[in-house]
């Protein structure tokens, strides 16, 4: 799970919903960038208000390029706490 820094409520949440996705929590590892990614991992790119899931499908000096798999909404109410 790649993480830009957001506060904590929004990595829990994230979780929370990885895990209703059937995620094991102790398969997610999260970090600013992914050291040694290869051809076929997963990657959950986090953004306040969603989430991007893809797959690694090529490896170019030291960076990946992925496609996107689907997008997950992450729902808040009006004070801005998530819901879902």
């Amino acid at each position: 799970m790649l993480d830009h820094k957001y506060p904590e409520p929004l990595l829990n949440h994230s979780i929370k919903k990885l895990g209703q996705l059937g995620i094991k929590k102790e398969d997610i590892t999260i970090t600013d960038s992914p050291e040694n990614p290869q051809v076929g991992n997963i990657v959950v790119e986090v953004w306040p208000y969603h989430l991007d899931i893809a797959r690694v499908r090529t490896i170019r000096n030291d960076s990946f390029i992925s496609g996107s798999i689907t997008t997950v909404e992450l729902k808040t109410d009006a004070d801005g706490k998530y819901i879902d």
